[in-house]
């Protein structure tokens, strides 16, 4: 078979779609949203295709906050474990309060990421 036999989609006919403007913007918001061209992410939604969005980059840096966190209230913790004369004045209400603080930076942890993996649609 030849090259110039083969059926290409650029030599196909398009299909025209009627919308208002706002639905335009709406469909084309979408696309970005995902990281496609408007052209796939429409052939992908028609032709039944799973359209994975793009990981939000406020999201992740978000998450990488978090973790900042949650390795310096960690740090206080071995400190205080390994009987260190930097945390001798830390008495038990001061780590029940750093786990208390981790126990919950964990939970935003945790929804930060469910906003990460849950589809748009569910939002």
């Amino acid at each position: 078979m030849q090259n110039s036999d083969k059926t290409t989609r650029k030599g196909s006919p398009p299909i025209k779609v009627y919308c208002l403007p706002e639905e335009r913007q709406q469909v084309a918001a979408n696309a970005r949203a995902v990281g496609l061209s408007l052209s796939t992410y429409l052939l992908n939604v028609g032709v039944g295709y799973q359209v994975r969005g793009i990981v939000d980059h406020k999201q992740v840096e978000e998450l990488a906050r978090i973790n900042g966190d949650l390795g310096r209230l960690g740090g206080l913790l071995k400190l205080w474990l390994t009987n260190d004369a930097r945390t001798a004045q830390f008495g038990e209400s001061t780590i029940r309060a750093v786990l208390s603080r981790i126990e919950a930076t964990q939970d935003r942890m945790i929804g930060v990421m469910q906003d990460v993996v849950r589809p748009r649609a569910d939002r």
